[in-house]
């Protein structure tokens, strides 16, 4: 059985070229790559967000609590949509593709990677959840998650909110009752 927390690690860039015009990404990583993979990003001044959960494993003679990426072989890194920068990226060892129709990568809404990063430093229990695309879209109006944007669902009749990431189709699940939440 294993317990979660998670952490995230979010790079800030060393050099940016055009703020304004940088989106965030997903990249598809070699399996236990993507903490090496977000250092040399970070090291040639890209931006990355690599959300991260601490399971307890236990072998037959002890217990340790290891570090897991929270979407294994998959992080995002915020980079300009031009030619010179996915070559940057993808020129990365340990960087198999960005995520997206033709290799080029689709960008990932802001809102999207703020949810993730924002239920990461809240701390609150979540769940693994499968990803979503029909459903109600809704928004919290108080309490900590204030302003963060989800799916609805219900399950053993308690209120679900479900954050989406599309570009990997993975979902995050967080219990949203008591929080008032008004639909978009």
């Amino acid at each position: 059985m294993a317990t979660s927390n998670i952490t995230g690690q979010l790079s800030q860039p060393i050099a940016i070229a055009e703020a304004g015009a940088e989106s965030w990404y997903a990249l598809h990583t070699r399996a236990r790559h993507e903490k090496m993979v977000a250092q040399r990003l970070a090291e040639w001044g890209v931006t990355t967000f690599l959300p991260m959960v601490t399971e307890v494993r236990r072998w037959s003679d002890r217990k340790k609590s290891v570090q897991l990426p929270l979407f294994g072989c998959y992080m995002f890194a915020r980079f300009a949509p031009n030619r010179a920068d996915r070559l940057r990226v993808l020129r990365i060892d340990g960087v198999l593709r960005l995520v997206g129709a033709r290799g080029e990568g689709s960008p990932i809404p802001d809102e999207q990677v703020d949810a993730v990063r924002t239920l990461v430093e809240s701390e609150l229990p979540w769940s693994s959840h499968p990803f979503l695309k029909i459903g109600q879209r809704v928004r919290i109006c108080s309490g900590a998650l204030d302003g963060m944007e989800g799916i609805l669902v219900s399950r053993n009749g308690d209120n679900t909110l479900v954050i989406s990431v599309d570009a990997l189709q993975r979902s995050l699940a967080v219990r949203v009752e008591g929080y008032a939440v008004e639909a978009v």
